[in-house]
This record gives structure tokens, C-alpha cells and sequence, in this order.
């Protein structure tokens, strides 16, 4: 009795602070109330427009009709599921959206880093910011202009191209009746038009190497190839990495706008992907097929988590960088 009454009547030290307690987090957020209300915004942006439409996303799963609604359809389990396997459609669809996305891919991947790689080793600033500039600047055009700027560029009659072709006595050329150019017309135009914005992401990764890196490359001998080589290229290897997977997990998707856009009657051979096939089934047909059309979507989306997951565990175990 007597040790706890020395010990409780014993003065603290000079100097010392009183243990601060653990803030529950009912006082955080009433401290930092400001922070939650803007973390609330985007939170319930994502409830609404991401994670609630999956609750429709069971009418793959039902012969869904407006009158009894999504609970009151009847249950068909994986009818539509194997009716879209089992479809003269599906390994065209799939073919045709693999194809695209991978040419894509493994045309225009490359491109921003090679625009950051230059851009960053220009000396002059105004060569860079006018690059930069012009480069960027596609990225802000509407995909229905671009779509009209290709049209007008590649008219049979009046179109630049073939204005061009004809001096040397080729043409007039039907481009986009030609479903042998409908491939490279939509992944060279959409390299022209993302190519310089994709760059920003790679020229902010090589602003956190230190230019005493360069400057010991440079006293050592080190050629320009070189430099770019061992320390620029090692710099933005996480980013890239990490872009690639992300593409990877979007391979089953296209960019749908200027696909439809794109689309006529004469290219359907190469240009029916699955994003305009579904849009087709639900919105398009005269009598619309709800039910089939998530279905193919869902089918979609579960082969697209698929190969994120693939691509990320393959990451981390070769490139020693991933997502998660």
C-alpha cells in the first residue's frame, strides 16, 4: 500500500510528456471532418455507378422481361451462357475483339515511352513544350470528331488520301468499306490521338531520377543509348509494368465508341467486337435481348479478371512489380 502510494505521488520527470491516447475514429473524423466530406463524394460516385449495377447484372442468370422485373423474371440459370458459346458468332467475336486489342497493344504500347524518352534527354525547353503541345492536344478531341476527321480524310471522292494516291496514279481507294483497313485505321488513329497524353505519365516517373545519375554516366563515358539504357529504362519499368497489366485485363474490351462509329455494313467481318455486338442485342434489335446481352458482358468481364489476375501473379514473379 505504501509502494502504490509513493509510486502514484511520485512527480514526473522534467521534460517528460504524458503518453498521448489512441483517437478513436469518430474523433478523427469529427478533427478532420473537411477530408472525409471529400473522400465521401467519389465514395458515393463508386456505390452508385460501379457496385450497384452489379445487382442488375443477375438477369444474365434469368429470362428477364419489364413486367415482372428483375426478381420476378424467371430463373434459367446458364442458359444464355452456353446459347452465346454455342452461337456462329462467338469465335468470330472473340477472334475479331483479341485481334484488335492485341494489335493495339503491341503497336502502340511502345510509343509513349519512346515520346518520354526523347522528350526528356531535349535540351532546348521550346522544342520540348511545342512537342509536348502537339502531341497532347489530340487527346482532347471528341471521339465523334475524330471519327469525322477520318471520314473526311479517307473519302473515295474528295478525301486528302486519295486526292494524294491519285497524283500517283493509285485509287480512289474505299477505305472504310475495306474490312482489310478497318484494323489499322482504328489503332493508328487512336495512337495519334492518346500517344502524347499516355507520355505524361512516363516523363512524371523520369522526374524522380537524379541527374547526378546522368552526370556520373556522362564522366564515365557513357553514350546518350546508354544512359537512356541503364537508368531511364530501369526508371519507368514499375509504371510500364503496371500499364501492362492493366491493358492485359482489359483485353476482352475496345473502345467501343469509335468501333460502332467506324462500323458499316462492309467491314462487319473485322469490325464486330463483342462491346457492339451486345450493345446490338440490348438497344439495337427491334425486339431486345436483355438477358442474353448481360450475359455475353458478364462472360466478358469474368475472362477480362481472368487475365489481370494471370498477368499480375506473372508480374511479380518475372518483373518483380504489380498491382497487389
Amino acid at each position: 500500500m505504501a509502494t502504490d502510494t509513493l509510486v502514484r505521488r511520485t512527480p514526473m520527470r522534467s521534460g517528460a510528456r504524458p503518453a498521448k491516447q489512441a483517437m478513436g475514429l469518430g474523433a478523427r473524423m469529427r478533427r478532420n471532418w473537411q477530408l472525409y466530406a471529400m473522400l465521401a463524394i467519389p465514395l458515393v460516385w463508386l456505390a452508385i455507378f460501379a457496385y450497384w449495377p452489379m445487382y442488375g447484372a443477375i438477369i444474365a442468370f434469368k429470362d428477364y422481361n419489364i413486367v415482372d422485373g428483375i426478381l420476378g423474371s424467371r430463373w434459367v440459370g446458364m442458359k444464355h451462357f452456353e446459347r452465346f458459346v454455342e452461337s456462329y458468332q462467338f469465335w468470330r467475336l472473340i477472334k475479331n475483339t483479341l485481334i484488335l486489342h492485341v494489335y493495339e497493344l503491341v503497336a502502340t504500347f511502345w510509343l509513349p515511352i519512346l515520346l518520354a524518352l526523347g522528350l526528356n534527354m531535349a535540351r532546348r525547353r521550346w522544342y520540348r513544350r511545342s512537342v509536348q503541345l502537339i502531341t497532347y492536344a489530340p487527346h482532347f478531341i471528341s471521339t465523334v470528331v475524330v471519327v469525322g476527321l477520318i471520314v473526311v480524310i479517307v473519302d473515295p471522292n474528295s478525301g486528302v488520301l486519295n486526292l494524294f494516291l491519285g497524283q500517283f496514279g493509285i485509287g480512289p481507294i474505299d477505305v472504310l468499306s475495306n474490312p482489310d483497313y478497318f484494323r489499322h485505321l482504328y489503332v493508328w488513329s487512336g495512337a495519334w490521338q492518346t500517344m502524347g497524353f499516355s507520355a505524361i505519365i512516363y516523363l512524371a516517373a523520369l522526374t524522380s531520377v537524379s541527374p547526378e545519375l546522368h552526370e556520373a554516366a556522362i564522366v564515365d563515358g557513357a553514350s546518350r543509348l546508354r544512359r537512356i539504357w541503364h537508368i531511364d529504362l530501369p526508371a519507368i519499368r514499375p509504371v510500364a509494368v503496371i500499364l501492362l497489366i492493366l491493358n492485359i485485363g482489359s483485353i476482352m474490351s475496345v473502345g467501343f465508341e469509335k468501333v460502332l462509329l467506324l462500323q458499316n455494313t462492309l467491314n462487319l467481318q473485322t469490325s464486330e467486337v463483342i462491346d457492339t455486338y451486345v450493345y446490338k442485342l440490348g438497344f439495337a434489335s427491334q425486339v431486345p435481348q436483355f438477358s442474353y446481352a448481360a450475359a455475353i458482358g458478364l462472360f466478358r468481364s469474368v475472362i477480362g479478371l481472368v487475365l489481370l489476375v494471370l498477368a499480375n501473379t506473372l508480374a511479380r514473379k518475372f518483373a518483380k512489380s504489380s498491382l497487389w
